[in-house]
């Protein structure tokens, strides 16, 4: 299958990929409360960190009941569900109006634009499943 374990063979490349796929993990986290930052594309760098370095974190990304299904299907069929894809790209719309009201600033405004651009370009590529 293509979430398989493949092991890296330095301990330093593993150490690193373990870290990278913590810290993408804790972004996802955030994405989670701030709407601003997707959450899926977080987990899927995660998983494929994981993937090459930490069988078990892996294995804990994959069992998780809301964010398993999509890693599963990214990993299988690189893709992800059009409801999820939905949601991401509505909620970077929605994050960057609100703050774009909010904020009082041409500058700020144009640094969350520019902070969104990046990730929305992103999730608006992925191919669609279900």
């Amino acid at each position: 299958m293509a979430y398989q374990i493949a092991q890296v063979g330095n301990k330093g490349k593993v150490l690193i990929l373990k870290i990278t796929g913590i810290f993408f993990v804790g972004l996802a986290i955030l994405g989670v409360v701030l709407p601003i930052l997707p959450t899926t594309p977080f987990l899927l760098v995660a998983a494929a960190c994981f993937a090459k370095s930490s069988p078990k974190m892996q294995r804990k990304l994959l069992a998780n009941k809301t964010f398993g299904p999509l890693i599963h299907d990214w990993q299988k069929y690189r893709s992800i569900p059009r409801k999820a894809k939905r949601i991401a790209l509505l909620t970077m719309i929605l994050s960057v109006c609100w703050s774009a009201f909010m904020l009082k600033s041409a500058m700020l405004t144009a640094l969350v634009v520019a902070l969104v651009i990046g990730p929305f370009i992103f999730v608006w590529r992925l191919p669609e499943s279900k």
